[in-house]
C-alpha cells in the first residue's frame, strides 16, 4: 500500500471514530434531559404492561388533577404543597414558586420535577391546563382513562 493510500485510510478512520465519540457525547447528555410522563396511578402501580416503576432521583413530569382542599401555602415563603389524583392514585407534589394563574383546585395540572419517593415529586415547574381544545394524545389519553369528577374520587387512595 502506498503512501498516500495509507494516510486517506487513517484520515478516515480518525473521522470516523471522532464522529462515532461525538454521537455518543450528544446521546449521553440528551439522555440526562428525557422526562416521562406519568399519571398518579401510573407513579404508584407502574406504567404499562411489566408495570414499571419509576425510580426515586428519576426526572419525570406527572399530570393530574389538584384534589380539593389538598393546597397548603406557607405564608412566609413561597412554598406550596398540593396532592393531585387520578382514578386510583393520589400522590403529594412539592413546590417553591410562582404558581401559574389558571392553577386551582379541581384543574388539571402538569408538574415537572424529581420523584423523591414513592408518592411524592419535587416539582422544578408546574403547568395548568388552559381551555384550548388540544392536548398531546399521550395525555389526553391518560386524562380520559383516568379521570374521575372530583367529587367522586377525592379521597380515593391505595396503599402500597
Amino acid at each position: 500500500m502506498n503512501s498516500r493510500r495509507k494516510n486517506r485510510l487513517i484520515l478516515t478512520l480518525v473521522v470516523l471514530a471522532g464522529l462515532g465519540i461525538a454521537t455518543a457525547l450528544v446521546m449521553y447528555a440528551l439522555r440526562a434531559n428525557i422526562d416521562l410522563f406519568y399519571t398518579p396511578s401510573e407513579i404508584i402501580d407502574g406504567k404499562g404492561e411489566a408495570r414499571l416503576k419509576p425510580a426515586p432521583g428519576q426526572r419525570l413530569r406527572v399530570g393530574g388533577m389538584v384534589m380539593p382542599g389538598s393546597v397548603k401555602r406557607d405564608p412566609h415563603t413561597l412554598k406550596v404543597s398540593f396532592q393531585l389524583y387520578d382514578n386510583s392514585g393520589v400522590i403529594n407534589i412539592s413546590y417553591e414558586g410562582i404558581l401559574p394563574d389558571l392553577f386551582r383546585e379541581g384543574q388539571g395540572v402538569v408538574a415537572q420535577g424529581v420523584l423523591e419517593d414513592s408518592r411524592h415529586v419535587q416539582a422544578k415547574e408546574v403547568l395548568a391546563k388552559h381551555d384550548e381544545k388540544y392536548t398531546p394524545p399521550e395525555i389526553s389519553d391518560a386524562m380520559k382513562k383516568n379521570h374521575l369528577p372530583a367529587a367522586s374520587g377525592m379521597r380515593r387512595e391505595r396503599t402500597p
